[in-house]
């Protein structure tokens, strides 16, 4: 029996007696993690056992989105203050070497903290390109303006994690760079031509599909779907993602509770696995909304599941830790590379 094709958040840095009667019933791949979830190293490790033990499954994976920058749920005083991505763009404009090394240094700082509350998986690298119009959203999150470093750096990092064994996701796939509304509040439409998104937009994608997790992004690409979101478009998932891009990974849809998508949550996480993503995600950790989307999900399929083993064997091929001094000589390193 493989677990169902969802990964929950949860409300607080605590578990309470209900969530754990209902993860135990409702049985998820995994789960993700927010700030909220996040008050001492102590607690938050706690946390992580408790929610594995809730499912009886010591290999279910649990997200976090640390990126640097914006967005990272885990900040001082006790872990580490991380640079965003377009830092790291302009050290490689500068100096290309330099910004690979400097991308995949930061990202085994990064695994090494996201290893320390129990997390597993890092919702990182984001390959979304920066155009003149891209909304605040991704903003500083992108790497560059150009697919090509996008590309580069999105490897560096995606390198640096799997070093440390912390499964990357490739997102927003098939990329969000061109939306000009924040797809928390509302749809964003793409006018851009197919021809023009091959060139631009999926070509980090296309360069690492090779890698086993990505994320979609909810965007609606007039050229591909004129109906429908990427996530919930079964011929986008199938043509673009599946097809012209080629990744054959673990297929997540992006936050269900995001207001890009239209509906309930109940209907949203069952068209976005009906159209090809593998696993729902639902990130609030409201309890109603998660009864709700528990009632609309089965179980993984085959396919997803063997893409999830496929995963986690990637990973073992490519694990190599670095040691504690490693890791103190790789932080100074990286702040020579990055002076504050």
């Amino acid at each position: 029996m493989t677990p169902k094709a969802v990964l929950y958040g949860c409300a607080g840095p605590d578990l309470t007696p209900d969530e754990r009667a209902f993860f135990r019933d409702a049985d998820p791949l995994g789960f993700i993690l927010f700030a909220r979830n996040f008050d001492t190293p102590e607690r938050a490790r706690r946390l992580t056992e408790e929610l594995r033990s809730s499912v009886a499954r010591a290999e279910a994976p649990i997200l976090i989105d640390q990126e640097g920058g914006r967005v990272a749920r885990l900040r001082p005083p006790f872990w580490r203050k991380a640079p965003p991505a377009r830092l790291l763009g302009d050290l490689y404009a500068r100096d290309p070497e330099r910004g690979l090394e400097a991308a995949k240094l930061n990202s085994r700082l990064l695994a090494a903290d996201v290893l320390s509350v129990g997390c597993d998986v890092d919702c990182l690298p984001v390959l979304d390109i920066a155009f003149p119009e891209t909304h605040a959203v991704i903003g500083d999150r992108a790497y560059a303006d150009r697919p090509e470093p996008v590309a580069a750096l999105g490897r560096a990092a995606a390198e640096g994690l799997l070093a440390e064994g912390v499964m990357p996701v490739i997102k927003h796939i098939p990329g969000h760079g061109r939306a000009t509304v924040d797809s928390h509040d509302a749809l964003p439409r793409v006018t851009a031509s197919r021809p023009e998104l091959e060139r631009t937009d999926f070509v980090p994608f296309k360069l690492l599909s090779d890698l086993p997790w990505a994320m979609t992004g909810h965007l609606l690409f007039e050229a591909i779907d004129p109906a429908d979101c990427i996530t919930v478009s079964a011929g986008s998932v199938k043509e673009i993602i599946r097809g012209h891009i080629g990744f054959d990974g673990l297929l997540l849809s992006d936050d269900l509770s995001m207001q890009a998508l239209g509906g309930s949550l109940g209907d949203r996480a069952a068209r976005a696995l009906a159209a090809g993503c593998d696993i729902a995600l639902h990130c609030n950790g409201r309890m109603a909304e998660m009864v709700e989307i528990a009632g609309r999900v089965g179980q993984m399929t085959e396919a997803a599941w063997q893409r999830f083993e496929n995963g986690r064997a990637f990973l073992a091929r490519h694990c190599d830790p670095a040691g504690r001094q490693e890791l103190v000589d790789a932080a100074r390193r990286l702040a020579e590379l990055l002076p504050e």
